[in-house]
């Protein structure tokens, strides 16, 4: 299964800050649904992501009744994007491990 949507990249600012995008309500409402067939656990789900030409591993997991998706540093750097910037991204999803 693939989902393609857009979000603006934010920043956690945490102990350790990192950048995410939340995926949209109708989106992470599907992937609910899903969850309980691929998560590997806390219900973090698997997913392959795609923004421009940059793909990469990561897991979604929920923040607040819908999903966010980490955004490493160095996809930032290759797509020249930043916090604010509106992005779109396609997940492909994996099986749990």
């Amino acid at each position: 299964m693939t989902l393609e949507f857009s979000g603006d990249i934010w920043t956690w600012r945490g102990p350790a800050p990192h950048h995410f995008v939340t995926v949209p309500e109708r989106e992470s409402e599907e992937l609910k649904a899903l969850a309980s067939l691929v998560t590997y656990g806390w219900g973090m789900i698997p997913v392959r992501v795609q923004l421009g030409n940059t793909v990469w591993p990561t897991s979604l997991f929920e923040k607040g009744g819908r999903y966010i998706v980490p955004i490493r540093a160095s996809v930032r750097k290759a797509e020249g994007v930043q916090e604010g910037d509106q992005v779109t991204l396609r997940l492909e999803f994996r099986q749990g491990r």
